[in-house]
């Protein structure tokens, strides 16, 4: 069953993974009910990646090298956002909207 998200103007179901942020072209969403380690995951274009929130490298997948350091700043600048957007997918609650990179 989806659920409104008034927040970002989409609606999203267990299956969906929330729209964390967008900015330049990406896109930084994670899954409800994640596996460890804790990650998020960047999207640009036909690039997909899952980033390690601790140490800030790719786990798997790949990204442009531009694309590569914003989702990786966005991970620095944000990483305590970031941990309590997981925190929250993980008691099925929406993630709040982090603020994109400027």
């Amino acid at each position: 069953m989806a659920k409104p998200n008034t927040n970002l103007g989409y609606f999203y179901s267990e299956n969906t993974m929330p729209t964390i942020s967008q900015f330049y072209g990406i896109i930084i969403q994670m899954f409800w009910n994640e596996h460890a380690p804790p990650h998020f995951h960047a999207t640009y274009g036909d690039y997909k990646a899952t980033i390690n929130i601790k140490e800030l490298s790719i786990m798997e997948g790949s990204l442009p090298r531009r694309a590569h350091r914003f989702g990786i700043g966005l991970g620095r600048t944000a990483s305590s956002r970031i941990a309590r957007g997981l925190d929250l997918c993980l008691s099925n609650n929406q993630p709040k909207p982090i603020e994109p990179l400027k």
